[in-house]
């Protein structure tokens, strides 16, 4: 008698799990991204690729940086999220620019993701860091000069 309810159990469970992986979440690197996104580039569009890797990972989501979690907003419109990166002082370390045009390895941003930071934790707190093509795109976006594009 309980092989039925347990057999629904499990079956429910399985379909509840299989929901949380299989590469389609976003906080999985290896998630489904417009098609041509995942090569680096040496010039990403920050509208394009550096944004699709925002709202691919959850960034902008509600309970991260849409809901102005560690004092940034990121939303999926690329004009308010670069108004709130680039040349903007961070929240938390004094002294700390979020984004500096030119230089990926002194930008807040780029120590966040990377676990470089002073203050707080690797970024994004949930899943798991950025992947070498991500990290690429937003280092050679910043280096080019973090350009509104």
């Amino acid at each position: 008698m309980h092989r039925p309810r347990q057999a629904h159990v499990t079956l429910l469970l399985g379909l509840a799990l299989a929901g949380c992986g299989g590469g389609d979440g976003p906080t999985d690197p290896a998630g489904d991204p417009p098609a041509g996104s995942r090569e680096i580039l040496s010039e990403p569009s920050f509208s394009t690729q550096v944004m699709e890797v925002f709202v691919r990972r959850g960034c902008t989501a509600s309970q991260c940086h849409g809901g102005g979690q560690g004092g940034l907003t990121l939303t999926a419109s690329a004009t308010v999220s670069y108004q709130n990166l680039v040349n903007v002082p961070a929240t938390g370390p004094a002294g700390e620019i979020r984004v500096i045009p030119g230089n990926a390895q002194d930008s807040y941003l780029v120590k966040k993701l990377e676990g470089r930071q002073s203050v707080g934790t690797r970024m994004p707190v949930t899943g798991s860091a950025l992947d070498s093509v991500d990290l690429a795109n937003v280092r050679n976006w910043i280096d080019r000069g973090a350009r509104n594009n």
